[in-house]
């Protein structure tokens, strides 16, 4: 709020308060130079990465098919056996337990498996 507030003072100013106060003025200058840099690497190194990470979970869940074999977040691991809108049918183990889960709730995809 202050640094705002300094700032419309230096918009508002005349060459003769710039030039008796000119320190005051050069140093809010300098706090928005480093501002302008900092808020440009918080940008390429916290939001652009989680969103780029955000569309590629949707693309891998949009790219489902059925005999997918996926992790859910909660750690089971299964085969895609059916899909319906927003919910997808694995299943997993060996007596082939069948688990209707949210497609949101799909982290990871692996390779395609094939019955022999």
């Amino acid at each position: 709020m202050l640094l705002l507030s300094r700032f419309a003072l230096f918009l508002t100013a005349t060459e003769g308060d710039i030039q008796e106060g000119g320190n005051g003025i050069l140093q809010m200058l300098m706090s928005l130079i480093w501002i302008v840099p900092l808020i440009a690497i918080f940008y390429f190194l916290m939001i652009r990465p989680e969103s780029k990470r955000k569309k590629a979970a949707a693309k891998m869940r949009d790219e489902l098919i059925v005999g997918d074999e996926v992790t859910t977040i909660g750690g089971i691991v299964g085969k895609v056996v059916s899909i319906k809108d927003d919910t997808v049918t694995i299943e997993s183990g060996p007596e082939r337990a069948r688990v209707k889960i949210m497609r949101w709730a799909i982290s990871t995809k692996g390779q395609q498996v094939t019955d022999k």
